[in-house]
């Protein structure tokens, strides 16, 4: 972070042309030797019940998945999985309680964790895995048919209960184990582990990146330990003596799910309710059913929610969390006339990012309309003339640049892209046209690049607005 004196209004320092984050920065654990799996079990908390299966209603306490975590871990790590420090593991699979254990089991071990899109064709994830390699794969069932067989040595982990009845002829010799079987191993405490650290490759998400065709995303445990803190100071829940319940309605393959769902939380101990598939339905019995506090949501369900004859049962819900496109002001006091008891929290990020780079916190930063919030904790930001390379002050449009520790490695084995994206310095090159105000609030205007947003998720397009 730069140390030159800045505007405490804005935020801008006209020395570095840099706008710092308002918000009080997050602790970061200095340990070199520190992965983001042992940095969230070993925090302490008062939380009981982890995970809930909301259509199942199975619950999973904090003791239980990670017990768990360490038993997948060290089947992993025997034969004839072998996982190993460096190798790739993909997770394709709808949102699930095993989700997490899949992921933080893997990353324990030093594996890199990749995620699909269950809904991505068969080709577009034979693509996938092509670059990636991976060694192992959790899945279903019913998504098997969609992995590559051409692909070496591919073991598969379902991503079901040992319980479940195998269809008729279902027999694939890829298939090793349920995930069901590794998490009931003995944990092996004496096991050799390699040594993990902050700087390794923890994950390796696919993104439209700001231009042109997907490209692999390489986070480390550093960005993800970074964002986790950053994720809790969020939501204030390290300090609270109340537990919070959380449904998770967003994908689980996508960064905000991965960071927010099937890792940060779980370790502070707020309950996460699953959701494998959303219907408005659905949605509406787990907040009675299960207590819901927090509702991550997109857009076209809050236009829904308002659009609604009469106010929908929300039961304890407080907070509901919109992402992927700024609301706007016909919305946020809409919902809020037929809602008034919860607040709309807003959030921007890029995969680039891990996730979140600026939000609303507060239902009083949120009636700023039309913006994206203040920028995270531990955050630099400079708008820059795309033409001059000028860094620009307040109330100026130019290309966003974000500067933080949880700002991703690269992109994997494409330096060319990667040095175009990220300075020699460490700044992240958004593609997003901004300007930050004089209170440091960040907008959103549209994007550099020949990119739009699709339910959040960035397309490549002609011509385009980024929101609409």
């Amino acid at each position: 972070m730069a140390t030159a004196a800045a505007d405490p209004r804005s935020g801008y320092c006209a020395a570095t042309g840099a706008f710092r984050s308002k918000r009080a920065e997050v602790p970061l654990p200095a340990d070199r030797d520190l992965d983001v799996v042992t940095f969230l079990a070993s925090r302490r908390h008062s939380g009981v019940v982890a995970l809930v299966d909301a259509s199942t209603g199975r619950r999973t306490t904090f003791a239980e998945l990670w017990r768990a975590v360490a038993g997948a871990a060290t089947a992993l790590a025997a034969p004839p999985f072998g996982l190993r420090k460096g190798h790739v593991a993909l997770i394709l699979s709808p949102n699930s309680v095993h989700f997490p254990v899949a992921a933080l089991a893997a990353m324990s071990l030093g594996a890199v964790v990749t995620t699909a899109n269950p809904l991505n064709t068969a080709a577009e994830i034979a693509k996938q895995v092509a670059d990636a390699r991976p060694v192992l794969a959790f899945t279903t069932r019913d998504l098997l048919p969609k992995l590559p067989r051409a692909a070496d040595g591919l073991r598969v982990v379902l991503l079901e209960s040992s319980s479940s009845p195998a269809p008729a002829g279902a027999a694939d010799p890829r298939i090793v184990a349920t995930i069901d079987e590794i998490s009931a191993t003995a944990p092996d405490p004496a096991r050799r582990r390699d040594r993990v650290t902050q700087d390794d490759q923890a994950t390796l998400l696919y993104s439209s990146g700001t231009t042109g065709p997907s490209k692999g995303v390489v986070a480390t445990h550093r960005n993800l330990i970074s964002m986790v803190q950053i994720v809790m100071n969020r939501f204030r829940l390290e300090d609270s003596d109340t537990t919070e319940t959380f449904l998770c309605t967003v994908s689980m393959f996508h960064v905000y799910g991965l960071v927010a769902f099937a890792t940060g939380l779980l370790g502070c101990g707020a309950t996460i309710v699953v959701l494998s598939k959303f219907e408005l339905p659905e949605m509406l019995r787990c907040i009675s059913a299960y207590g819901v506090t927090y509702l991550p949501l997109v857009p076209p369900i809050l236009v829904a929610m308002v659009a609604h004859p009469k106010p929908l049962p929300l039961g304890n819900l407080r907070k509901v969390l919109s992402g992927g496109a700024p609301l706007s002001k016909e919305l946020i006091e809409g919902f809020r006339e037929k809602y008034p008891q919860v607040e709309i929290l807003q959030g921007y990020g890029l995969t680039e990012s891990t996730a979140i780079g600026a939000s609303t916190d507060s239902a009083e930063e949120s009636r700023r309309y039309g913006t994206a919030g203040l920028l995270s904790p531990n955050t630099e930001a400079k708008i820059v003339d795309p033409e001059t390379g000028e860094a620009l002050p307040v109330n100026r449009t130019g290309e966003l640049w974000i500067r933080g520790p949880y700002v991703m490695k690269g992109y994997f084995n494409n330096t060319e892209a990667t040095q175009s994206t990220v300075t020699p310095d460490g700044w992240l090159k958004t593609g997003d046209l901004c300007y930050i105000d004089e209170d440091g609030y960040l907008f959103v205007v549209d994007r550099l690049k020949e990119l739009i947003k699709y339910k959040g998720y960035q397309c490549p397009q002609q011509s385009w607005k980024l929101f609409c």
